[in-house]
């Protein structure tokens, strides 16, 4: 019987989570601006994560933002950025590798920045054109979130 009663409360449990899924779309050239957005996708989570729920998380990055995804930033970016594209990127990596937040870097915008793409961090990928992947996303129920 106390088999039957855990089984029904692990049902309910399991049944009552939600899960929020959206896209994180950054075109932002900020350094610091990029950052704390990086830290504030994590704790989003971690909020989330803690009333039983499920975070499921994609950052899309064109524009001014792709160059935090360069493996060599410090040549690419203005002196005063590198600290806050250095804490950035861990903030990235961990959100990418330890979170299964699913990092897309537009082509395009690599192109526009002089960016090649073996110069990009391992754990992102590269898509065409991030504008599709996003309303892809969209059109598949993620909330969008826009950083600009």
């Amino acid at each position: 019987m106390m088999k039957i009663i855990i089984a029904t409360l692990l049902t309910f449990t399991v049944l009552q989570a939600k899960e929020y899924k959206a896209v994180f779309d950054c075109s932002s050239s900020n350094a610091s601006y990029i950052k704390s957005r990086m830290w504030l996708i994590g704790k989003t989570m971690d909020m989330i994560e803690k009333k039983g729920d499920k975070a499921t998380f994609v950052l899309t990055l064109h524009g001014g933002c792709v160059p935090m995804v360069s493996k060599e930033y410090d040549m690419i970016v203005p002196d005063e950025d590198v600290k806050s594209i250095q804490k950035a990127q861990e903030y990235l990596k961990n959100l990418s590798q330890k979170r299964g937040v699913k990092v897309l870097a537009c082509a395009m915008s690599l192109s526009s920045n002089a960016m090649e793409e073996k110069e990009v961090l391992p754990f992102v990928s590269i898509v065409p054109n991030s504008f599709i992947d996003t309303i892809g996303y969209q059109n598949d129920g993620y909330a969008l979130m826009t950083f600009k």
